[in-house]
């Protein structure tokens, strides 16, 4: 049986997703979505798009053969679908300069963005300067101070950085300030939402946009191999590199798609963003040495209805990692939606096994991931030895770890 998709019930992904805003916020969420759809049925969109994506971006990325790789690990054949390679050094352009374009076809000259990582700011603020509107990126504290290089790119391009300061000053907080910035100034910005998460139409556009890493990555292995691959493996915070992997191989039910979410200090020491993890059984001793038991139930953050890390008092947890990518206590409705059909598993690695999985691929292949890329890494290192040499492994390397050196040698001598 074919996988129900969200457009058989409009913005929703079984029971997950749909629009939970304030009333402002619906006709700027009708208007989004009929420009999307009026936008892929135009050709001259599609050929924009198309051309840019090619001539400034430098699609398609390569898949390589991590030939090294696959020879210390004695198992499984492992490619690498390399989003590092993007202008501006991962998967965020894609869909950046997708919406970006959106904007510009609807009349709104002014952006506002979100970021943790730094990236999706990187690539609003880069598409911004290319179009010529102008952009704000709302961007937490925390993650300012361990993402100085792109807080210096994204300036460079003209962006406003905006430090949050509210919460756990993180990519959550960074999120809810974009929102109350486009609540206010709806008629005259667009928000560019940098994952599939939030209302809808936003998990379907941010999809369609990061597609094209999926579709790539079959053709491409389809004439390296012959054959589709057995397992795709990518990184989740909000979910977008992973889902535009999975998505165009969602009907091809030989191949298997493992999503990677961030383990942080380790699920019983509940300072982690692994919101598939089973919950820890913690004792009283556990809870007297400052252990927090989370656990993903149901909820609504921002606009959408899917799985939310929260406290036992229903409080919206404060997570970690340290990828500043992947520390959100929620994820995209689409995720939860085939995590429950089992067409995709999640699992998750910690910060630890991500540092060593940095070094791993760094020496064995002259690669250097960003740390959200390197939990994928983590999950191949300890699985592919496992598996015969006849299976096939992607891994979406979402990213480069230019903006994470810093963060990686205060890690590795500590």
């Amino acid at each position: 049986m074919a996988l129900a998709t969200n457009t058989e019930i409009k913005g929703k992904f079984g029971p997950y997703g749909g629009q939970f805003v304030p009333e402002t916020l619906m006709p700027a969420l009708a208007e989004l979505e009929q420009a999307y759809e009026a936008a892929k049925a135009d050709p001259d969109f599609q050929a924009e798009l198309s051309h840019l994506l090619n001539t400034y971006v430098g699609r398609p990325s390569p898949l390589s053969y991590a030939k090294r790789l696959t020879e210390y690990l004695g198992g499984a054949k492992i490619y690498l679908k390399r989003e590092d390679l993007n202008h501006t050094g991962a998967h965020k352009i894609n869909n950046a300069l997708g919406q970006a374009l959106l904007a510009q076809r609807m009349g709104k000259r002014r952006i506002v963005a979100e970021t943790g990582a730094g990236q999706h700011g990187v690539g609003s603020a880069t598409a911004c300067a290319l179009l010529g509107l102008e952009c704000i990126v709302y961007m937490g504290e925390v993650d300012i101070a361990r993402q100085q290089p792109n807080v210096f790119r994204m300036q460079l391009a003209g962006a406003e950085v905006r430090p949050v300061s509210s919460g756990s000053r993180t990519l959550k907080d960074a999120i809810n300030e974009a929102i109350r910035d486009w609540v206010t100034n709806v008629e005259t910005t667009h928000y560019l939402l940098g994952s599939a998460l939030g209302p809808h139409p936003y998990p379907t556009i941010v999809r369609d946009f990061q597609s094209i890493i999926g579709r790539e990555a079959r053709a491409q292995i389809l004439e390296a191999e012959g054959r589709l691959p057995d397992l795709l493996v990518a990184c989740v915070g909000g979910g977008s590199n992973a889902i535009g992997l999975f998505h165009p191989f969602l009907e091809d039910k030989g191949v298997e798609m493992l999503g990677v979410e961030a383990g942080g200090s380790g699920i019983e020491s509940g300072k982690h963003a692994a919101r598939f993890a089973p919950p820890p059984i913690l004792s009283d001793g556990d809870e007297a040495k400052g252990r927090v038991r989370v656990e993903a139930r149901l909820g609504v953050l921002h606009g959408t209805k899917s799985y939310v890390l929260q406290t036992p008092d229903g409080q919206i947890a404060e997570t970690h990692s340290i990828s500043a990518g992947l520390d959100y206590p929620s994820v995209g409705p689409e995720h939860a939606w085939l995590r429950d059909q089992e067409r995709a598993g999640y699992t998750y690695a910690t910060d630890e096994e991500a540092l060593a999985a940095v070094k791993v691929l760094s020496e064995k292949e002259g690669i250097i991931p960003a740390l959200e890329s390197a939990h994928a890494v983590a999950e191949v290192i300890k699985r592919a030895p496992k598996l015969s040499k006849n299976t096939i492994m992607i891994i979406n390397l979402s990213g480069r770890g230019d903006k994470d050196l810093d963060t990686i040698m205060k890690a590795l001598k500590e």
